[in-house]
């Protein structure tokens, strides 16, 4: 597999003439990043700025990608909603990208994929006939398939129970390895595992927090995971602590 890029924003964006966030994130190639920070303070508009939809503001600075080249094809992108199309079944959904690109479609490939999420039963239904953790998982057996070098993800996990919440990172670890991957979330605990780098936003700046010692992905109850999460989200909610 081609060496995936690092991926690197600075500046300020602003919504008319107020300054929504200052930005300065470095997101390093080839490993998981996770971007937390409260709600509204702009962690999915970095999404948005770098992948080059609208934000509803101005954004002033500067996006690229370390090896120089464009950054336009090579991101796939989940979302905070699942964005499934209702009129078709949930295996085409996941084959929607290559079908508008008049690509072959890999239905063996997209199959493998639903069942690795546990959707293998489901596959000819519509979206409409499933839970919102069921439409999640569809989805990010979409992103998975779209098999890009750069993955952006937009709190994934969030609609799951504890378990498949558990089952699903772990499935995207497996099969992201080696891949840029920039990960919002609220959850410190899902940072505290996933991340090589994370990194936390306010509006004033962005900064890294310190990681685990240990190898991503980490276990869930190694201390080194429980300390990074406890005091993660002590900082998140306003309790005195400098990042280092």
């Amino acid at each position: 597999m081609t060496p995936s890029p690092g991926i690197s924003i600075k500046g300020r964006h602003y919504i008319n003439d107020d300054l929504l966030f200052n930005v300065d994130l470095d997101i390093p190639g080839g490993q998981w990043t996770c971007l937390l920070g409260r709600s509204g303070v702009g962690k999915s508009t970095i999404l948005r700025l770098i992948l080059g939809l609208e934000t509803g503001g101005r954004f002033d600075g500067t996006i690229r990608a370390t090896d120089g080249a464009a950054i336009d094809g090579r991101i796939s992108y989940m979302a905070q909603s699942d964005l499934m199309l209702p009129w078709l079944t949930v295996l085409d959904n996941v084959l929607i990208g290559a079908r508008l690109r008049g690509e072959p479609l890999n239905k063996d490939r997209a199959s493998d994929l639903l069942h690795r999420v546990g959707l293998s039963g489901h596959s000819d239904q519509k979206p409409t006939t499933l839970s919102g953790g069921m439409r999640q998982r569809a989805a990010l057996a979409r992103t998975l398939f779209e098999d890009r070098p750069v993955v952006f993800l937009d709190e994934p996990f969030s609609a799951l129970d504890a378990g498949t919440r558990a089952d699903m990172q772990e499935l995207a670890a497996e099969l992201l390895v080696g891949r840029t991957v920039l990960l919002v979330t609220h959850d410190p605990a899902e940072a505290a595992r996933l991340a090589h780098q994370i990194s936390v936003m306010s509006a004033q700046r962005t900064q890294n927090w310190p990681v685990p010692p240990t190898k991503v992905l980490r276990d869930i109850n190694a201390p080194e995971t429980l300390t990074c999460q406890a005091k993660l989200l002590a900082y998140l909610r306003g309790a005195p602590h400098e990042v280092a």
